[in-house]
């Protein structure tokens, strides 16, 4: 979806992460990446987390895509490992934690995030304590109060400017007179 997407000129090239992959079981050969780096994306693996720990993997996205740009993030369950996640109709062992995650949202909100999408819940495998589902509606929350959040602060920015720009024109009225 994201190759036709990009050949369409519906995704910005060069701004777009790919974080939590984990494709070993369908392989990790370089042809396996072509596509994503002709399109100009970056990749964060799954295990990249043990290396650069989350504040690194926030930072891989925020260099990357920055605070003006708009954002629609597209979420897909299945990087929260399967035992913590079971309720995916793709599940591959070795993601994140469900906290590791929520740090992840938490640390990138301030980006410009304008739309959002929680894909592969899948309410039939997931366990009586409904894990799964849990974990999509906390990541769903995180996205949405940090949009919200964005909002009020944008808000805010623009008052200030609009009232320093009266207080402007108030004092170029004053030598006027």
């Amino acid at each position: 979806m994201f190759w036709i997407a990009s050949t369409e000129g519906l995704i910005a090239n060069d701004s777009s992460v790919h974080a939590g992959l984990r494709t070993r079981l369908s392989g990790d050969e370089p042809e396996d990446y072509t596509d994503d780096s002709q399109q100009g994306w970056i990749r964060i693996a799954t295990d990249d987390i043990d290396e650069i720990g989350v504040k690194g993997v926030i930072t891989s996205i925020m260099n990357r895509v920055g605070t003006e740009m708009p954002v629609y993030l597209s979420i897909d369950i299945d990087v929260i490992d399967p035992g913590l996640a079971p309720g995916t109709g793709t599940p591959e062992p070795g993601g994140w934690t469900t906290r590791e995650l929520i740090r992840i949202l938490r640390g990138i909100e301030g980006m410009n995030v304008i739309g959002a999408d929680i894909v592969e819940v899948s309410p039939a495998y997931d366990g009586s304590a409904e894990t799964t589902g849990m974990a999509a509606a906390q990541v769903a929350y995180e996205v949405l109060t940090s949009m919200v959040r964005r909002g009020l602060i944008d808000q805010a920015r623009s008052k200030v400017t609009v009232h320093e720009g009266k207080d402007e024109d108030k004092n170029e009225n004053k030598d006027e007179l």
